[in-house]
């Protein structure tokens, strides 16, 4: 019986769980163009977390482009080294 029991709860949290799923895929409903500027002037706790989610997506971007530059340089400097020392077999 424990066998049993344990296998319905299985089942039960798979269908929550793909319930949950369903849920969130749909697409949210229409709202007012203007609706989610209108939430972070009315709603402090609101802006506060959207500012933060800003500020981070903003930070994440900033790294992302450093390390690109960063890189970029790099393949540059070697670039420059290869053609400075004329070995061509090396760079193929």
């Amino acid at each position: 019986m424990s066998s049993a029991f344990t296998r319905l709860r299985v089942r039960l949290a798979l269908a929550l769980g793909a319930a949950k799923a369903r849920l969130i895929r749909q697409p949210a409903r229409p709202t007012a163009p203007f609706a989610e500027l209108v939430r972070i002037e009315s709603d402090p706790a609101y802006r506060a977390l959207f500012y933060a989610e800003l500020d981070a997506a903003l930070h994440d971007r900033l790294a992302t482009r450093t390390a690109v530059v960063e890189e970029i340089e790099v393949a540059a400097e070697r670039l420059k080294a290869l053609i400075r020392h004329g070995d061509h077999g090396r760079a193929a």
